[in-house]
């Protein structure tokens, strides 16, 4: 598993029939100082994410053991949304602290 921030959204209007009525997100990876990586992932929502979240989610055949997923074609899934994220000498996120600050 790997924390992002929800970036924003993919919408597609054709793909596999399988998909119809999976939302699909645009994740930015995280580092362990909280700063955002140059590296981006789009995954299945499987919890409503939204823009500037931070979630945890999981790729391969973790994906696909999501309720409903297996058999869909899909290999990473947003299945969590932080709240916060500690480290042994401080708070690295925290949701409440994030609304509070936009």
């Amino acid at each position: 598993m790997q924390i992002a921030r929800v970036y924003g959204t993919v919408v597609s209007n054709y793909k596999d029939s399988n998909l119809t009525g999976t939302k699909f997100l645009l994740l930015q990876l995280v580092d362990l100082e909280g700063q955002l990586l140059s590296d981006y992932e789009v995954a299945t929502d499987t919890v409503g994410a939204g823009i500037d979240e931070w979630v945890l989610f999981t790729r391969g055949s973790g994906a696909r053991q999501v309720r409903d997923s297996t058999d869909r074609p899909i290999d990473a899934a947003v299945i969590a949304i932080i709240d916060t994220v500690s480290l042994s000498d401080r708070t690295l996120y925290s949701k409440k602290y994030s609304e509070r600050m936009q």
